[in-house]
């Protein structure tokens, strides 16, 4: 089993912890907590770069090693790092789990990249906006961290 965590930290009074565990060869369960965010949906992506020298500018586009278009978490055809939204409620705080096809060893591990919230919701490659294909106009980066992997 894997674990990898990484603790999220913004300008904008965004926090959060997430953590990342993966069963041998399997599918990764990714589980959080963010505070801090206006309600409503909030793209979140696992960006190229282990990078946070100019903040969440620094963390490159989506990981995407297989050279494709922006999608959905369950589409085929979709970027190694898009993990779709998460939902905030009224609260300002959420917790979340997602299942995905995301490693944590091997040729194409999320450990060392980044993980980043949006302003915005992903619109999972599907609103023909110019950006939709390429990072789903989910908007300005909130809050960013990098994957360490854990104990």
């Amino acid at each position: 089993m894997g674990k990898g965590v990484a603790v999220l930290n913004s300008s904008e009074g965004v926090k959060g912890t997430i953590f990342f565990t993966q069963e041998g060869n399997g599918t990764t369960t990714v589980t959080g907590t963010v505070s801090g965010l206006k309600p409503g949906l909030h793209g979140f992506h696992v960006h190229a770069l282990g990078d946070t020298t100019n903040g969440c500018m620094s963390t490159g586009p989506h990981f995407n090693p297989d050279g494709k278009t922006h999608g959905a978490p369950e589409d085929a055809n979709r970027h190694a790092g898009d993990l779709g939204n998460i939902v905030v409620g009224d609260d300002e705080n959420q917790c979340f789990v997602f299942v995905l096809q995301i490693p944590l060893d091997g040729p194409n591990s999320i450990v060392g990249r980044a993980v980043v919230v949006h302003a915005d919701p992903d619109d999972l490659g599907k609103g023909g906006h110019e950006l939709s294909l390429a990072t789903g106009n989910a908007g300005g980066r909130v809050a960013c961290g990098i994957i360490g992997l854990q104990g």
